[in-house]
Formats: C-alpha cells, sequence, structure tokens
C-alpha cells in the first residue's frame, strides 16, 4: 500500500517482505524513542502496530516533516494494519492514466503543478471505465487501456473531515489527439506531450505520488514488468 500524507510516502510492508537496509538512512524499532526532528530521509522502522501507525499518522499530518523522504513501516500483521489506517478516514475512488503516443508521455499542468490526468469516479461507475472517461474529458483525447499500474493512496482534509482517496492508475495508449485541449473546468492550463526525460525534469514540480508513478512505469520499461 502506497499511501502519501502531506505529500510524503508512508509505505507498509510484511515482516517476511525482503528489506534492503542500505537503502534507509535511519532504522528504528516501533519500541525505540523518536522524535519527528529524529525523521530525516528514508527511515524504515520495524515491529509496527496500531499504536505506531496512529502515532505516525498524526505526526504526518501535523508537523512539517521537511527533511523525511520517506517512512516504511515493517509489521506482522500488515493487513489489520491497513484496515486500521482506512478506518481513520473517509474513502474516495478516483482513477486516472499515463497516456502514451510515440514513446511520449501525456501531462497535465494543473494550479501550478505537474499531474496525469484523473479524477474521482461517479457512483458505481467501473473503475476502468472512470479512467478512460477522466483521461479524456481532461485532455479531450481518445485513449485505450493496455495495462495496469499500482494504486496510490493520499489524505487530504475535506469541509473538516479526513479523506483517502485511492487513485486507481492505467497505463494507455492515445488513438486521437487530433482536437487536445486543457479542460479549463478542471483548471488544467496545459496538456503537454514529453519525453520520458522531459518528464523526468518536471518531476520535482509534480506530486509525489504522481512521480511515484512515473518511475515505476519509467522502470517497467527497463525490466519488462509494470
Amino acid at each position: 500500500m502506497n499511501v502519501f500524507i502531506n505529500d510524503i510516502p508512508l509505505i507498509l510492508k510484511k515482516a517476511s517482505e525482503k528489506v534492503y537496509k542500505h537503502e534507509y538512512d535511519l532504522i528504528l524499532k516501533a519500541s525505540d524513542h523518536f522524535t519527528s526532528k529524529d525523521l530525516i530521509g528514508d527511515v524504515l522502522i520495524k515491529d509496527a502496530d496500531i499504536l505506531l501507525i496512529d502515532r505516525i499518522v498524526r505526526l504526518m499530518e501535523v508537523k512539517k516533516l521537511k527533511k523525511l523522504r520517506s517512512l516504511t513501516l515493517v509489521a506482522s500483521k500488515k493487513t489489520k494494519l491497513i484496515e486500521h489506517l482506512k478506518d481513520q478516514f473517509k474513502i474516495v475512488n478516483a482513477a486516472g492514466g499515463l497516456v502514451l503516443k510515440d514513446g511520449q508521455i501525456l501531462m497535465i499542468y494543473r494550479l501550478g503543478v505537474w499531474d496525469l490526468p484523473k479524477g474521482k469516479l461517479n457512483k458505481k461507475e467501473e473503475v476502468e471505465a472512470g479512467a478512460l472517461r477522466e483521461v479524456e474529458e481532461e485532455c479531450n483525447i481518445q485513449v485505450e487501456v493496455v495495462d495496469k499500474l499500482p494504486k496510490t493512496w493520499h489524505s487530504y482534509a475535506y469541509k473538516g473531515k479526513k479523506i483517502l482517496k485511492k487513485t486507481s492508475w492505467f497505463v494507455m495508449n492515445c488513438t486521437d489527439d487530433s482536437l487536445i485541449k486543457p479542460q479549463a473546468e478542471e483548471f488544467i492550463e496545459e496538456v503537454r506531450w514529453m519525453t520520458p526525460d522531459e518528464v523526468l525534469e518536471v518531476l520535482p514540480k509534480a506530486y509525489t505520488s504522481i512521480a511515484f508513478i512515473v518511475r515505476h512505469y519509467l522502470q517497467s520499461l527497463k525490466t519488462g514488468k509494470v
């Protein structure tokens, strides 16, 4: 599960999953004493439980953890922790696409941030159908789904409620962009085809969850696995 709280990735792993210690700047146990000031770089915390995840979520929501790049929690009961985490939020479902044409990726510029086309699903709408609809509406193009990408979850507050948005992502091919234009009603200022190198250049000006999806896709080109 890839959760983004205040644009910082919170990653939950099973205790049985392989962990490479050299990938982390700090490794702690849930029983260790630490404060928000200790959370610098990529941090791993072992033996995570419900008490720890409640504390971590509060820290990430309230504190400005500017030096924290990512936080990974390792738990023996990962599923139980995920369900407990979800119970703290209202779940909203969304879907979107990483759209391809001639080796280029379609990026949109919205509210000062580079993004991928996506949006909330309508009530009882199928996920794939919703992803197609959102991409076609936001960019005025025609697309088809060719593969799935990992889901992302990100939290935000709306009218005093804690929201956790689950976004299902798909790789798509563009079949017609002859009438391409940004959907102004969704505050999209620009729709642009970019080479992978150009996309990597603008990722620092994108949400962390979007960078995660793009980098996952580009890495899949090397491994052959999406």
